[in-house]
């Protein structure tokens, strides 16, 4: 097949060659090959095979320069019919492509006739390719869109060499033949003449790939498919036009001259980078029109202010006509409109600024959290933004804080309310002043040297007298009075006023507040009475003061409440105290350490002094330290036992507290084991006691003596036909005697009671002064009152009571009971009396 133009063939040839060079100069390895062929090769037989990889790793076309051979993909060489070597050698090329590396390599084929082998047949599955005198290149052909005809129109025409030795005929296959758009295209098969049957639009199809056969009568194809193009050329036959049918663009007001409003774009569907498609962009007109505030680059759209006057409160919407033309914006080119809105950005240029220059309102004193007063503002800025949001301060004349200023978030309008009570007596007109600003910094105008200053205005407050209570002023008095003021004494109490005449009559007060009922108050003049002792030290006292609360009320029932403080002076009335206890662990220090309390203040308080009697300081010594607490120490190791220390402790200003200290000394190390170990040495000592007969029958005759007058006293107050009953075993009834100072536990104002094991014998049948029978044991409890029995002495003949002993008259008849101290004091000296007469004690 033959290429129509002579130029292109030319071209192709010198591709070819340049191929060939590159060939030769990377694979010099498969420049030629040799094969070994019969010189007689029928059709479709295998004449050898070539290993193309090792020239061209991919391969996508094989070509022959002999039509005589063919070569498949695999590189087999086939004969294309029956072929006789004339000569002992026959040569042709093999023609390697890679279109996607555009990469072409030649291998040289040489056959060598001689030999009768016979080659193998060609199978009808082995792919054939088309043979190809020369290289074909596309053929460069347009068609003009919107071509008026006459149609069918020529297009092209295409040949094929083989037609000089066979009859060829043509055929075109793609788009616009037998692809979309059908039946655009066509070709006579004779002459190879392709026609375009109807215009075509370049928008829709910019160019058809189309493919030419060339085939015999029989089928067989001499030449490859031959790649047309039909680029189809452009028409301006598209008129630019906007991108978006409406735009908005926003820009601050006040802006800058130069500054960037935003860019419009246009689209036109004819050819990129023609001068069909070079736009040139106007603004037509701008509404409203005076003054030109906006400017448009002609190449890319971009539209910039070009003064700095554009003023949000004047005009916030500016419209542009645009106008897009191509040609480079040449009159014959197509043209487009399209309108443009571009809106300003409000900024806080306007302060905000009062309806009215001053004000008036009225209030009634002692009213509270009520409105007075509502004040409207004007702003030029965009409304409910925070350019126009106000923002309230008061100036001068809130010093007291009775007032407070906002903003009704609705209307913006400024709430003048009272926070805080007014006093018609103290002010009756109070003067404000209050500005206002706006919530969002102001922003400097461009035409503006200066930001405006704050706008004000006054507001005249009248104070509306009204009749009000009683006023408790100051809420809290303070009174002084001394410690230990006696009951029924005078204090000046709380004194309330009536705001109107500033004095107090008239009034009444009441006390509502007195937590250990110390005082009584005059309903008339509020002065307190004392109804106790004012004592500092008491519970209800913090910090010396003593609370009491007052309420007053006039004739209408109005009252307020006020608080009186009693103010104590510290007096020297409290003795140091101590604790009744100490212990000395021997195992631990030999030594008790004394703290005094002083109920006083540090005034009467420390430094303490102590002292020790004469009998104790035998003893004992003690030691001030630090003049808050003492020492006491042991003159020498005393027996593990309790002792009982008398010990004086003043105070700075010499007031004495006498205390009788119980002493514990134990075999311990922590005061928590002390009284089990002293119960466990008394035990030891009882246990070790060894008494004499003279001790057991003074023991014997006084539980003798004893039961006889128990008995005695009951037999007196039983009935008179209760039988006679004498105790038995009056001989085991002994008493024990304690070499101990004192029980292990102190006895105070307790009831003595003498459990008496007695078995009382009660028999009809025995003689008087005859003890005999079996009687039965009960133990009854005896109380001892005073007056009850009698013990006698052991020095003299005389009979001796309780009531003797401590000066108690015969004929008075008492029902108390004696205390362990009276009974100790009254039995101990006969007891040792009768000890020293008769017994000996005898200790371990």
């Amino acid at each position: 097949m033959a290429v129509a133009s002579a130029a292109a063939g030319s071209i192709f040839r010198k591709q070819l060659l340049f191929s060939l060079l590159v060939l030769i100069l990377f694979c010099d390895a498969c420049q030629k090959i040799s094969l070994q062929v019969p010189s007689h090769l029928q059709a479709e037989t295998l004449v050898g095979k070539v290993n193309l990889k090792e020239c061209l790793q991919s391969a996508s076309l094989v070509l022959s320069s002999d039509p005589d051979f063919r070569i498949l993909e695999d590189g087999s060489i086939y004969t294309t019919h029956d072929l006789i070597l004339s000569s002992e050698r026959k040569s042709f090329s093999i023609f390697v492509l890679d279109s996607q590396r555009k990469e072409q390599k030649e291998i040289e084929i040489v056959l060598a006739a001689g030999g009768n082998k016979t080659p193998k047949k060609r199978h009808t599955k082995d792919t054939v390719l088309k043979r190809s005198k020369r290289r074909w290149a596309p053929i460069p052909c347009s068609l003009m869109e919107n071509s008026l005809g006459p149609f069918p129109q020529h297009v092209q025409q295409v040949q094929s060499d083989a037609a000089q030795n066979y009859t060829i005929f043509y055929s075109i296959s793609g788009p616009g033949v037998d692809k979309e758009p059908f039946n655009l295209f066509f070709i006579d098969k004779d002459t190879g003449d392709i026609f375009c049957t109807r215009s075509i639009d370049r928008e829709q199809y910019d160019q058809f790939p189309l493919y030419a056969y060339a085939t015999t009568a029989d089928g067989y194809a001499p030449e490859y498919p031959l790649p047309l193009v039909f680029k189809v050329e452009d028409d301006n036959d598209n008129a630019p036009y906007f991108e978006n049918k409406v735009t908005v663009f926003n820009v601050p007001e006040n802006c800058r001259s130069g500054t960037s409003v935003g860019q419009v774009t246009a689209i036109d569907l004819d050819e990129p980078d023609t001068l069909h498609t070079r736009l040139k962009y106007k603004i037509l007109q701008q509404i409203p029109d005076h003054p030109k505030h906006f400017s448009i680059h002609p190449d890319t759209g971009v539209i910039t202010t070009t003064t700095p006057l554009l003023d949000r409160e004047k005009c916030d919407t500016y419209t542009l006509v645009m106008e897009v033309r191509d040609m480079g914006g040449q009159p014959f080119g197509l043209f487009n409109t399209g309108t443009i809105t571009i809106s300003l950005e409000d900024e806080n240029d306007n302060a905000p600024y009062f309806a009215e220059t001053s004000y008036f309102a009225e209030v009634e004193e002692n009213r509270i959290d009520v409105e007075i007063l509502r004040m409207a503002i004007h702003d030029q800025d965009l409304p409910n933004t925070p350019h126009s949001q106000a923002v309230y301060t008061i100036l001068q004349g809130n010093e007291n804080g009775h007032f407070k200023i906002s903003t009704d978030p609705k209307t913006n309008e400024a709430v003048l309310c009272v926070v805080k009570p007014l006093n018609y007596e103290v002010n009756r007109q109070i003067v404000l002043q209050i500005g206002v600003l706006n919530e969002a910094q102001f922003s400097k105008a461009a035409n503006s040297q200066t930001p405006p200053t704050m706008c004000t205005t006054t507001v005249t407050v009248k104070v509306k007298d009204s009749d009000e209570g009683p006023e408790c002023q100051p809420p809290v008095k303070v009174i002084q009075s001394k410690d230990g003021l006696p009951a029924g004494k005078e204090l000046l109490g709380y004194k309330a006023s009536d705001p109107e005449t500033r004095n107090g009559e008239g009034l009444r007060y009441k006390k509502i507040g007195d937590d250990d009922g110390w005082f009584d108050i005059n309903e008339y003049t509020g002065d307190l009475k004392t109804l106790k002792v004012l004592d500092r030290e008491s519970k209800f006292v913090k910090n010396d003061q003593y609370n009491v609360s007052v309420v007053a009320m006039d004739a209408d029932g109005r009252s307020c409440t006020g608080t009186l403080v009693v103010l104590l002076e510290d007096d020297n009335d409290h003795p140091p105290q101590l604790e009744k206890e100490a212990t000395i662990c021997r195992h631990n220090k030999e030594y008790a350490v004394l703290e005094p309390v002083d109920p006083d203040g540090p005034e009467n308080g420390p430094p303490f002094q102590f002292f020790l009697d004469n009998s104790a300081s035998k003893l004992w010594t003690i030691e001030t330290k630090d003049g808050k607490t003492a020492i006491l120490r042991e003159r020498q190791n005393l027996d593990y036992n309790y002792y009982t220390v008398p010990i004086e402790i003043k105070d700075r200003h010499g007031l004495v507290g006498k205390h009788m200290l119980s002493v514990r000394v134990c075999d311990c190390t922590t005061p928590s084991d002390c009284r089990m170990n002293i119960v466990d040495e008394r035990d030891v000592k009882l246990s070790n006691v060894i008494l004499g007969k003279w001790a057991i029958l003074a023991m014997v005759l006084g539980s003798a003596l004893l039961l006889c007058i128990l008995f005695t006293c009951f037999c007196v107050t039983a009935k008179k036909t209760v039988k006679k009953c004498f105790p038995e075993d009056v001989a085991q009834q002994n008493l024990i005697v304690s070499n101990t100072e004192g029980p292990g536990e102190e006895v105070m104002e307790a009831n003595i009671r003498l459990p008496i094991q007695t078995s009382n014998i009660c028999d009809t049948s025995m003689s008087g002064g005859t003890l005999g029978g079996q009687g039965v044991k009960t133990q009854q409890n005896f109380e001892m009152v005073k007056g009850g029995y009698t013990l006698d002495s052991s020095k003299g003949g005389g009979h001796q009571t309780l009531e003797s002993v401590k000066g108690v008259g015969q004929g008075v008849t008492d029902t108390g009971r004696f205390t362990y101290t009276d009974w100790h004091s009254f039995t101990q000296p006969r007891l040792g009396e009768e000890s020293i007469r008769g017994h000996t004690l005898i200790k371990n």
